[in-house]
């Protein structure tokens, strides 16, 4: 059954929408109603509602911004957009979102119908999909133990501290040697630098982070020690070929 969220700013419309529609018989649950834009971003973050049904013109955050602002934070759903305008630019800020419906009120219950079942099948492909992607994704080596001590250090320093700011020059001072000696151990046992075995077991941690569902990649970037998250998405496709999103449940 989809979790459908449903965003209005006048209640008698909202209430009257969402108690009258037959919502099981399109195999949907409202999990949740709100008034704004800003109510609506909490609880899309929240609750990952599988569709949103959300009118345009609201007080502050209009629904597009909620819409934008929602998927700027990694959340994914399918968004249906209900308004009394029939405007152009409207409808064109609503494809560049990738809103899968553009519906004028009053609601046709037969037009809403078919939205959904575009909706889930939408989902569904993206269900497909993302099982996919976990299955060919590769992740980086890393070593678990090393012969050497000094590589061997370094494979503990890294796994107890990887989600803070960590330097080659830091752990070489703890080990009393220097960063050259340190840095030419490290690539000759391993053929990885210091900074490779890093971002290689922070991008280990972070996909098992993303498979789990429960955050979001702005939230998994900081959880596996990167600083920001525009670089973390670029290091994570180039260690696995898959953007952090693809994982994203």
């Amino acid at each position: 059954m989809l979790k459908v969220l449903v965003v209005e700013d006048e209640e008698f419309i909202r209430r009257g929408f969402v108690y009258t529609t037959d919502w099981l018989k399109m195999n949907c649950a409202v999990c949740a109603e709100a008034s704004d834009g800003e109510e609506g971003l909490a609880k899309i973050l929240e609750l990952k509602p599988d569709i949103v049904i959300t009118d345009i013109k609201m007080p502050g955050m209009t629904g597009l911004q909620m819409i934008e602002a929602a998927e700027k934070q990694g959340a994914q759903f399918c968004s249906i957009i209900l308004s009394s305008y029939s405007d152009f630019e409207y409808a064109k800020t609503s494809i560049k979102l990738g809103v899968l419906e553009y519906i004028l009120k009053p609601v046709d219950e037969t037009e809403l119908a078919q939205a959904i079942s575009r909706a889930r099948n939408v989902i569904e492909k993206k269900q497909t999909s993302d099982k996919s992607t976990q299955n060919l994704l590769k992740l980086p080596e890393f070593p678990l133990a090393s012969e050497n001590y000094y590589v061997n250090e370094t494979v503990k320093y890294i796994q107890k501290e990887y989600k803070t700011k960590l330097t080659i020059e830091a752990l070489a001072g703890h080990l009393d040697v220097s960063v050259s000696y340190l840095s030419r151990k490290i690539k000759q046992v391993t053929n990885q630098t210091f900074l490779e075995l890093l971002n290689s077991y922070r991008i280990i941690k972070a996909a098992e982070l993303l498979k789990t569902g429960r955050y979001r990649v702005y939230e998994v970037s900081e959880m596996a020690g990167f600083s920001d998250c525009k670089y973390f998405c670029t290091v994570f496709k180039k260690y696995t070929g898959f953007s952090p999103s693809a994982l994203v449940n």
